[in-house]
């Protein structure tokens, strides 16, 4: 799958499976960051957008949503955790985790080794807002991002 013409019909999930699969398309683009997650933005259109990102041991989002799109998100290297409002879940090669507009969760690298993710979402985000979860489950919001700040 060519980043530059990523087909429009294809759902998100399906999307960041089969990008994931290959890596012959985003490996020579990976960079590791010990500063901070690496990412890269593969793609983008009036529909989707997709995106790389790169994990060293430690490195999270921390709790956030996405701002009203929904999307996916598949491991292609390492593995990483995802922890929802729900619970927390390993996620590893070749798995992918869809959510929907309203999804509330963190990712990170709890491994010893680099990770590498692939990420779709649609229609491409605006906005994303930070989260905190008080001691007694309460959601604080923390802050609002713009396109524009990453």
């Amino acid at each position: 799958m060519s980043t530059t013409s990523a087909p429009a019909t294809l759902l998100p999930a399906e999307t960041a499976a089969a990008l994931a699969a290959d890596p012959d398309e985003w490996l020579p683009r990976v960079r590791l960051s010990p500063q901070g997650r690496w990412y890269e933005r593969l793609h983008r259109d009036e529909d989707h957008e997709i995106w790389l990102i790169s994990w060293l041991p430690g490195q999270s989002t921390g709790l956030h949503d996405h701002g009203g799109s929904r999307g996916a998100f598949a491991v292609a290297l390492g593995s990483l955790e995802e922890r929802d409002l729900g619970g927390t879940r390993e996620v590893t090669p070749g798995q992918v985790r869809a959510f929907g507009a309203e999804y509330i969760h963190e990712v990170r690298n709890v491994s010893t080794a680099p990770a590498v993710s692939v990420h779709v979402y649609s229609p491409p985000l605006t906005t994303m807002h930070r989260y905190e979860l008080s001691a007694d489950g309460e959601l604080i919001p923390l802050a609002r991002e713009t396109a524009e700040q990453w």
